[in-house]
């Protein structure tokens, strides 16, 4: 895998799944709704179980921690949803929604070796990323976060969602543990990659806007994200400026590079923890999967 980020993009392929069927499944806006939040649309519960490990923070730390979001939009969720159930209440909740949801996509196989080795293998990346953390770009301005330029550091300095999910403790079913790993992995590259993109001067809104403009959706898919009209289009023509779109608003060969550039470094941010497993000696230096091989 050395040299070869692409790898470290498809693991992420592989286990964003894993991850994710917290923010979809049945069983999980089940819980939610047992907690006592809304689940008529799913922002309230997004909210909950992915801040949680961060504790009852307030809303700048989420704005910070998953950048993408517009402060007006986080403080509709944040921090009132820790008045409609503790942290420690929403991680306990959370682990039941995985446990619920995987024995109704897996069934009796959450039992068997396949799920015992892939998350002892998975657990050990996870803990090698939970040494590592990405970022160390120091303080950097960030226009629109907090009504204005406040001063964000980048995760790896100030702490992110990935070395909050690392330290919560382990569960001890093997599914839950497959699951908590893929957590603390895609955290940790999400970590990794807003401090790319801080290094890139690509703040919140313009990580989105120049996202749309490499054609990875359209400009409406992002609206979830809950920036205005006006705030996006101050960030299309502060990218303009910068000569990263076109009047069109799609890409320059400049913006296309410099999005090829946070990527390939978020790659790089997530590289660490899958060398540890190759290196570990929990494999075999040559075997049947071809890992670090081809």
């Amino acid at each position: 895998m050395t040299g070869e980020p692409a790898r470290v993009r498809q693991m992420w392929h592989l286990l964003e799944p894993l991850h994710a069927v917290l923010y979809y499944a049945p069983a999980a806006f089940e819980e939610a709704a047992a907690l006592g939040y809304d689940t008529e649309e799913r922002w309230a519960s997004y909210f909950a179980w992915r801040a949680a490990p961060l504790g009852a923070v307030g809303a700048a730390e989420v704005v910070r921690t998953f950048h993408s979001f517009a402060p007006a939009m986080v403080d509709g969720y944040v921090p009132d949803g820790w008045v409609t159930a503790a942290p420690d209440a929403v991680l306990a909740a959370r682990l039941r929604a995985v446990d619920r949801s995987y024995r109704a996509l897996f069934g009796d196989r959450v039992e068997g070796p396949e799920f015992a080795e892939a998350a002892a293998l998975a657990r050990r990346a996870a803990e090698a990323a939970g040494r590592d953390a990405p970022g160390g770009l120091g303080v950097a301005k960030v226009p629109g976060v907090l009504g204005g330029l406040g001063a964000a550091k980048a995760p790896g300095v100030l702490g992110g969602l990935g070395a909050a999910n690392s330290a919560l403790p382990w569960p001890d079913a093997p599914h839950l543990t497959l699951w908590q790993a893929a957590t603390v992995l895609r955290e940790h590259r999400g970590d990794g990659h807003i401090a790319a993109l801080i290094g890139a001067g690509l703040y919140p809104v313009e990580a989105l806007v120049s996202f749309a403009a490499v054609g990875a959706a359209a400009p409406a898919v992002f609206a979830s994200r809950g920036w205005s009209a006006d705030e996006w289009g101050a960030a299309r023509r502060r990218l303009q400026e910068r000569g990263l779109l076109a009047a069109d608003g799609t890409a320059t060969d400049a913006g296309r590079e410099l999005r090829a550039k946070v990527e390939l470094r978020t790659d790089e941010e997530a590289a660490a923890p899958w060398l540890a497993v190759i290196g570990s000696g929990l494999l075999p230096s040559e075997n049947t999967l071809g890992i670090g091989k081809v």
